[in-house]
């Protein structure tokens, strides 16, 4: 009995030898950079794995997780070195092979997004994430936004909604000096910061903190809710979101494009109003009440708002063509007159009147489009002041229209 309990443990132990001799082989084969070798290798000695010890296995398994790396199988690879620290696996490399991982996940999606790859590179920028979820909070972020850029809205609100969970900012500090050699400003990384801070060749050092990102995630759960049809859900988000912040610019402008959507025009009206407390010159905030007023058949507060459009951002083009239009839309009612009239000496007075009526409205219209050709040559300016001049017998503003034109 005992010769046979001895001949087993010499079949065991040598079986245990054979086991770790081929790992070690399949690891040359692999340092080596044969990596099709080792996975072979691997694949060929299934059979004598089977029954190993948890070490030998390990040391087989932190192996298979590196070939599937290599071969950028990334999800199989994290799923296998996760499995090696779950069963107690230790390797001194293991720290140096996450960051490597991490590092070629991100360097991977940003060429799927430069090709327009939105889902794969979302899928790997997550994969980042879940690798540290403490140290690579922006990979979720950036996942999330390359789900939005692919239109891949479920998994967007996803990310998103994790973001929102740990209440994720994303702000960074930026840091900065003026040489003394150029005398101009350079921005430089946290070390150099410190270390030339000791020395003579840089002065007046600052530190600039990037926003947070946080207002953003609450705003694009909102706009995706918004897209997917969801408006209470959209909304629910957005006044979340302003309860934190209730003077940020994004969010107020948010919840005011849902009330839009929604064709609230009264409460849209109230919020770009306290949005132009906030910032009084921003022309774009005066241009979206123009349109809100002027659909509300608010003419002279239209106007208003578009000229205050253009008086704070002169090449606002689309604030001189609005207005534009805003003057133009009496003459549909003008030509409409004239075409129900007889041929009466009221009637034709009447005609005279609506005739010198109509150009001046053309008339009205003329510097503002001028301008806006001087500005930017806007070819729908020039087509209609060409109909204008048309209309007005003018023969050389009009060739001149045609001209620039063509």
């Amino acid at each position: 009995m005992k010769k046979i309990f001895t001949l087993l443990f010499i079949l065991i132990l040598s079986l245990s030898v054979a086991q770790k001799k081929e790992v070690k082989k399949a690891v040359k084969l692999f340092d080596a950079g044969d990596i099709q070798g080792a996975s072979d290798m691997l694949l060929a000695n299934a059979a004598l794995f089977e029954g190993a010890d948890s070490k030998v296995l390990n040391q087989k398994l932190y192996l298979e997780a590196r070939i599937d790396q290599a071969n950028k199988n990334y999800d199989a690879a994290i799923e296998k070195f996760k499995a090696f620290t779950a069963a107690g696996g230790i390797d001194p490399t293991y720290q140096t092979q996450m960051q490597t991982l991490v590092a070629e996940l991100v360097n991977s999606a940003i060429e799927d997004n430069g090709a327009q790859r939105y889902s794969e590179a979302a899928s790997k920028l997550y994969s980042a994430y879940t690798i540290d979820k403490e140290a690579n909070q922006d990979y979720l972020y950036f996942a999330a936004s390359s789900a939005v850029n692919g239109q891949i809205l479920d998994t967007a609100l996803v990310y998103y909604k994790e973001l929102k969970e740990m209440k994720y900012e994303g702000i960074t500090t930026s840091y900065f000096a003026k040489s003394a050699e150029s005398g101009e400003e350079v921005e430089m990384s946290e070390s150099e910061y410190e270390l030339y801070k000791k020395t003579k060749d840089y002065s007046d050092f600052r530190e600039e903190k990037s926003e947070s990102r946080y207002p953003e995630i609450i705003k694009n759960i909102a706009l995706i809710y918004a897209q997917m049809g969801d408006n209470d859900m959209a909304m629910e988000a957005v006044k979340e979101a302003r309860q934190t912040d209730p003077k940020d610019l994004n969010l107020i402008l948010t919840e005011a494009n849902l009330y839009i959507q929604l064709k609230e025009n009264d409460r849209f009206e109230a919020l770009m109003k306290e949005a132009i407390a906030q910032d009084p010159n921003n022309a774009t905030l005066y241009f979206n009440l123009g349109v809100v007023s002027a659909q509300r058949g608010s003419k002279e507060e239209a106007e208003g708002y578009y000229k205050k459009t253009i008086e704070i951002d002169p090449n606002y083009e689309a604030g001189y063509l609005n207005l534009v239009s805003l003057i133009l839309e009496e003459e549909s009612e003008i030509i409409s007159e004239m075409d129900g009239l007889g041929r009466s000496a009221a009637d034709n007075k009447r005609y005279d009147e609506l005739l010198k009526t109509r150009e001046d409205l053309y008339r009205e219209c003329i510097p503002i489009l001028n301008k806006l050709v001087d500005i930017a040559k806007n070819e729908q300016a020039i087509k209609t002041l060409m109909n204008i001049y048309g209309s007005l017998g003018e023969t050389e503003n009009y060739k001149k229209m045609k001209d620039l034109l063509e």
